[in-house]
Order: C-alpha cells, then sequence, then structure tokens
C-alpha cells in the first residue's frame, strides 16, 4: 500500500489492518520514521472505516 493514499472501499478486515499497524509498529522499534508514520495514519483510518463497517454489518 502506497502511504500516499486511502484505498476506497476497502477490502482488509479491521483484524488484518490491526495486525499490519502492529507489525508496523514492532518493525520500528516503538519509533516511526517520517514515511512509517504516514503508513501508520492510513492504515489507522483504514482500520476505522473497516471498524465502523463491521459495526453496521453486526446492526
Amino acid at each position: 500500500m502506497s502511504p500516499n493514499s486511502v484505498p476506497s472501499g476497502s477490502v482488509r478486515s479491521a483484524a488484518e489492518l490491526n495486525e499490519r499497524i502492529r507489525a508496523l509498529w514492532l518493525r520500528a522499534g516503538g519509533s516511526l520514521s517520517a514515511q512509517e508514520r504516514a503508513e501508520y495514519e492510513l492504515l489507522v483510518v483504514e482500520w476505522a472505516i473497516a471498524i465502523r463497517g463491521e459495526v453496521v454489518e453486526a446492526a
């Protein structure tokens, strides 16, 4: 995933995105570079969208 774009209509689950976020932090050793921070921010936005979608489906 390019850190410059948020995919529209994400096909990744919140669980998969959470795992990617955790892996990013592990790789970075707890301190993100500017590029890693941009990737992190996009993953968090995508994760929030996925969570919202899963809550709506459950309702």
